[in-house]
């Protein structure tokens, strides 16, 4: 069974910071702190180094529970990517049959609005699995938040 969610924040930073931060090996990490952290080949700090042909796998990541132990892992495979606008992931996983993370960003006024889009299918214990998957994703825009701060009204 597949699921879905999204979320949106509105916050206080232009497309360009919010790319430079969310294409960042420590953005990214940032964000899953402290429950996950999603490992990346030596030498690679952002994703926006690297040279991307949309589908291709980029590496293999292990994301791990609090740094330590290794829970899962993700072929990390981009199949479009637009800067300073969002990115289209679409990653084989081991613990999803299925695994599609939409990034967007939409400048406004005072700043821009990120939201993430999902759609994925897990190997098993779906219920379980889609409310974690919710949850982390709540807490990553917490982070968002806290980092770029939120805009008024």
């Amino acid at each position: 069974m597949q699921y879905s969610a999204c979320f949106s924040s509105h916050l206080q930073a232009s497309p360009a910071e919010l790319w430079q931060w969310m294409t960042s090996l420590s953005g990214i990490t940032s964000e899953l702190a402290p429950w996950l952290s999603m490992s990346a080949p030596a030498g690679i700090t952002s994703l926006e180094s690297l040279k991307v042909e949309p589908g291709t796998r980029l590496f293999r990541s292990t994301l791990t529970l609090f740094g330590l132990i290794p829970i899962d892992y993700l072929d990390l495979t981009l199949l479009e990517i637009h800067p300073h606008t969002g990115f289209v992931e679409q990653s084989p996983m081991g613990s999803m049959r299925f695994w599609r993370h939409e990034r967007t960003l939409e400048p406004t006024a005072q700043g821009c609005i990120l939201t993430d889009r999902l759609v994925f299918e897990p190997r098993f214990a779906g219920a379980i699995v889609s409310q974690l998957v919710r949850w982390l994703f709540r807490h990553r825009h917490r982070q968002l938040r806290r980092r770029f701060a939120v805009v008024a009204g």
